[in-house]
């Protein structure tokens, strides 16, 4: 069933009018809320840009949910009321007239003038049954607010267009906010970033090169060593019964060989044992002779030990002098910079404090110039106006004065003719 989402995009100036003041007090208000809290007090066009996109998700919000609402008519006949369910009623006839023709257009593949006629003709109808739809629901916003709570379910394509609308709409509200030096800075992150993948994309295609060529060239080895296990485990077969035959000759000869062994090794016992009592005496004998210098050596290794250990109680000690004195300057220091942090904070609050008293003293002296300048134009004025106006009652009162003399001049000789 057609939504009519072009027909959205094609709204008149009143639907303009009735669609700002529903959205304005209904769904939208959050939503415009945050978007004028984020954008600059002067981007006014920019707000105005960012208002339209809302409004126009808000309608495809909307219009998506209509045929879900058609097919539930008569639940929400009593909600909607009666002319906004006439009017879904006819949308609902002129979408079937659509599908009707659009079907029969596609089973004969070709189509008259008539029929184009026709179908551009229910196009223009079906786009302002969109129109008068969206408009009688603007004009409730809460009858708005209730039906998405009902109807949640959308068609995925309608679904699609409103994320992909939504997103655009983000990426214009960034577009907007995002200023000229920002959007360079960013273009030229982008070719950074777009060189530096083409250099990893290089750079993984050469290491997938070089992989390959290790995997080839392992499965190679891998051969080659099945080869060789093949060929060890044929000889390997071989060589047990060669194996059997060399152990029972190596047993025998073992055997020989054993008996052999055992007698010199008899012979060479008695001799080993002869040398043992040459050695023991000989070394009975280098015992007494190094008895008095084991001696000596001992009482000097005690020496050294002692003097080993008074040496290290002094320098314990002299270490512990230096921790002591180390402690102390540390603690100075601490101290020390406890002071100046607290100094540099106090200087923080001093320097805050005049840089607002040389603010007022100048805000002050322009409010005092401002009211000098505004005392002297007022002063120009004042005596350019009295000096109009001095000039304007000398003239009027010269010009009574010649016509008096006029009126003096015409009756004087009116007497003398007369005489």
């Amino acid at each position: 069933m057609a939504t009519g989402d072009p027909a959205v995009l094609q709204l008149s100036s009143q639907d303009v009018k009735q669609r700002d003041k529903s959205l304005v007090k209904g769904m939208e208000a959050p939503e415009k809320a945050t978007i004028t809290h984020r954008l600059k007090p002067d981007s006014i066009e920019t707000e105005r840009i960012i208002t339209v996109l809302d409004e126009t998700i808000a309608k495809l919000e909307l219009s998506s949910l209509i045929p879900r609402i058609i097919d539930s008519l008569d639940r929400f006949a009593d909600m909607l009321g009666p002319e906004i369910t006439n009017n879904l009623i006819e949308h609902q006839k002129l979408s079937k007239e659509m599908e009707h023709l659009l079907s029969s257009s596609e089973e004969d593949d070709t189509m008259r003038a008539e029929e184009q006629g026709c179908l551009c003709l229910l196009e223009q109808r079906l786009k302002c049954s969109v129109r008068n739809v969206l408009r009688l629901l603007l004009d409730n916003p809460f009858l708005c607010q209730a039906l998405k709570y009902k109807v949640w379910e959308r068609e995925s394509p309608a679904e699609e267009f409103i994320k992909a609308f939504g997103e655009f709409r983000n990426f214009m509200l960034e577009r907007l906010l995002t200023s000229p030096m920002e959007e360079e800075e960013k273009i030229r992150f982008m070719e950074d970033m777009s060189l530096q993948i083409k250099k990893n994309d290089e750079v993984i295609t050469a290491l997938q090169a070089e992989l390959a060529a290790a995997i080839r060239t392992q499965e190679e080895e891998i051969h080659k060593k099945d080869n060789m296990i093949e060929d060890l485990k044929t000889s390997m077969q071989h060589l047990t019964k060669d194996c059997q035959a060399g152990i029972q000759h190596i047993k025998q000869e073992a055997e020989k060989q054993r008996e052999e062994d055992l007698q010199a090794s008899q012979s060479r016992c008695a001799r080993l044992q002869q040398d043992i009592q040459q050695l023991g005496a000989q070394l009975d004998a280098l015992v007494v002779e190094h008895r008095v210098p084991e001696l000596a050596l001992r009482k000097r290794k005690c020496r050294m030990e002692m003097e080993i250990v008074n040496w290290i109680q002094k320098y314990d000690a002299d270490m512990e002098e230096k921790q002591a004195e180390y402690e102390k300057v540390h603690a100075a220091y601490t101290e020390e910079k406890n002071q100046l942090s607290l100094l540099m904070e106090k200087r923080a609050v001093l320097l805050q404090e005049y840089s607002q008293i040389e603010e007022e003293r100048r805000i002050q002296e322009e409010k005092k110039e401002q009211a000098l300048k505004e005392l002297n134009t007022l002063t120009l004025a004042a005596t350019r106006i009295q000096a109009f106006w001095r000039g304007y009652l000398i003239r009027s009162l010269y010009k009574s004065k010649i016509k008096k003399k006029k009126k003096g001049k015409g009756k004087g000789k009116g007497k003398k003719t007369k005489k």
